[in-house]
């Protein structure tokens, strides 16, 4: 990228201006970002360790609670410390980074949620089957395919991206490193990228979103010949999936699929899919969950014991 850049160095806008707010955020987004590391964390030491936890739905959230770690620390370590830096500063291989681990954390929830869905289907639908089809070699490759998704996409957007020429200006009009706040700081047209990005993020967002609703209405109609308790019991299990699920793909297909724009709002939309949802959804699985609450009991009274003795 070197070769043919004037721009080493980009500087970036942030999302307010005035110091006081600057540092309220400060400390509300560090208190969130420290809560989406212990929630976060908590759920994933909870299963690996829990006996009762070893089911497929469990052994899913856990990753899917690592990759929420991973990708809120991709992008708010940087966002916090910037809170309290007058100028906010990275450099153009930082950005590409930051792009490149952001959508390669992201695409991977994408397809986690994806396949969270449909362990909800099988154990639903076919209740006689599960443990025959959701064997652990398919937990894993379904696991493995998710990152490996995840990974694919990132490097397409990441070609995408080195290609152009930047020379300037180098200010770039968001708080984190992104496509298109990227893309309107080269000096060629970027109508061709812009349409591949659109195809490679948003698309990939619309219908994995559309197979989730599509997988829920077909619980939705089976469930009508369970029992009342059955239902009951489907649907507590399926609601905080349903949750995350809007919480995540709703913002996000918000902001790839219309077009670009500078507006403060767009910041604020983005402040939520990279921050608060990452911190949101361990606090949605574990107060609906009633095995998940009683093995992070039982973990945090075993924790309590070995300390006394």
């Amino acid at each position: 990228m070197a070769s043919k850049n004037n721009v080493t160095e980009l500087i970036i806008v942030g999302l307010f201006q005035d110091p006081e707010v600057l540092r309220v955020c400060f400390a509300v987004f560090l208190a969130v970002y420290l809560a989406t590391l212990v929630g976060n964390g908590l759920i994933v030491v909870t299963v690996n360790i829990s006996k009762s936890l070893n089911s497929p739905m469990y052994f899913f959230l856990s990753y899917l609670s690592l990759v929420e770690i991973s990708y809120s620390s991709t992008i708010v370590p940087k966002f916090i410390t910037d809170l309290l830096t007058k100028i906010k500063t990275i450099s153009l291989e930082g950005c590409v980074a930051q792009i490149f681990f952001s959508h390669f954390f992201g695409v991977t929830e994408i397809f986690l949620l994806v396949v969270m869905a449909y362990d909800r289907y099988v154990a639903i639908c076919k209740p006689l089957h599960y443990m025959n089809i959701m064997s652990n070699l398919l937990c894993y490759v379904m696991v493995a395919g998710s990152w490996l998704g995840g990974f694919f996409h990132s490097i397409i957007q990441i070609l995408i991206t080195i290609q152009l020429p930047f020379c300037g200006p180098n200010v770039i009009d968001h708080y984190f490193c992104d496509l298109h706040p990227l893309f309107k700081l080269a000096c060629s047209d970027t109508f061709v990228e812009g349409v591949i990005v659109l195809v490679n993020s948003g698309l990939i967002s619309v219908f994995s979103f559309l197979l989730l609703v599509s997988s829920y209405i077909i619980i939705m109609y089976n469930l009508r010949n369970h029992s009342a308790e059955g239902r009951r019991k489907a649907l507590s299990t399926c609601a905080s999936h349903i949750t995350v699920v809007i919480l995540f793909f709703g913002p996000a297909i918000f902001l790839y699929m219309r077009p670009s724009s500078t507006f403060t709002e767009d910041k604020l939309v983005a402040v939520f899919y990279t921050v608060i949802t990452p911190m949101l959804n361990p606090i949605i699985y574990t107060l609906r969950n009633a095995e998940m609450k009683i093995a992070m009991r039982r973990l945090w009274v075993k924790e309590i014991d070995s300390e006394v003795e």
